[in-house]
């Protein structure tokens, strides 16, 4: 009777430890996020409930994607040279019905629409796991995994301005501001695979991590505010930009606007 017992004991107790809780899933992430295990990709195009438009022009209906909301400038190769914007930090929500850790990207960059060779951008990550949240502030030259600043601390409410210039074609510079702390940070590349120059967007990403994308969070809605991108001419908003809606299993999950030299990107799942 007496080991009866204590072997139930011993078999709820081994239970317990094997459920993953909040807080040892969101330190699994952290770590995969240290070893770089994080990757941005190119815009994943899927049919939509509304006619796509052509990409080669720049339009205000919507196209879907898999891992992109948001929106993106289309031109000719060599024509953006840099891209800017300032975003409010959110506070990701679980969304409705979920459990366990959920994740979305906030971030500014050139190409990766109708170019995927290479992508050049800067952003921050939030994470919601149980009641934790967590942030990541990264830099990335698509197809190499993003990497994180170091130093650079993130919380919600603060303002971000995230910037991407491409001094050449395999080469430039991602820089983000905190103007809520005073924290400024930026990384240098050179030698990258070559970018088209083509795309300029402003987006809120499904990333990967692992090959696969991680469990949406609810971000509810991200605004860049002061969105412009720049040419060898001089600057352009992001008025006229193709939108993109972000669509997963059939279920159009955000709602993105462009107004004046803001780009607003609500979530809409639950």
């Amino acid at each position: 009777m007496f080991a009866s017992a204590l072997l139930c004991q011993v078999l709820l107790a081994t239970a317990a430890f094997a459920i993953p809780n909040s807080r040892t899933r969101l330190a699994e992430r952290v770590a995969r996020r240290a070893a770089g295990a994080h990757q941005s990709h190119p815009k994943q195009s899927v049919p939509g409930p509304l006619t796509e438009v052509d990409s080669t022009s720049n339009a205000t209906h919507p196209e879907f994607s898999s891992n992109w909301a948001g929106a993106v400038l289309v031109a000719g190769s060599n024509t953006y040279k840099t891209v800017t914007g300032t975003f409010t930090v959110p506070t990701p929500r679980e969304p409705s019905g979920g459990s366990g850790t959920h994740s979305a990207s906030a971030w500014v960059g050139i190409d990766g629409d109708t170019c995927g060779n290479a992508i050049l951008q800067t952003g921050v990550d939030f994470t919601v796991s149980g009641s934790r949240v967590s942030y990541d502030a990264w830099y990335e030259w698509f197809p190499s995994a993003a990497f994180d600043f170091s130093g650079f601390t993130v919380h919600a409410g603060d303002s971000i301005t995230a910037t991407v210039t491409a001094t050449s074609t395999t080469g430039g510079t991602a820089t983000l501001i905190n103007h809520s702390t005073g924290q400024q940070v930026s990384h240098t590349f050179s030698g990258q695979p070559a970018l088209c120059e083509q795309n300029a967007e402003w987006i809120v990403e499904d990333f990967e991590e692992g090959s696969e994308l991680v469990p949406l969070a609810n971000w509810g809605t991200v605004t860049f505010t002061g969105a412009s991108a720049g040419t060898s001419s001089g600057s352009v908003g992001p008025s006229g930009a193709t939108i993109i809606d972000l669509e997963q299993n059939g279920k159009v999950l955000t709602s993105v606007s462009v107004s004046g030299s803001s780009v607003s990107v609500e979530y809409t799942g639950s």
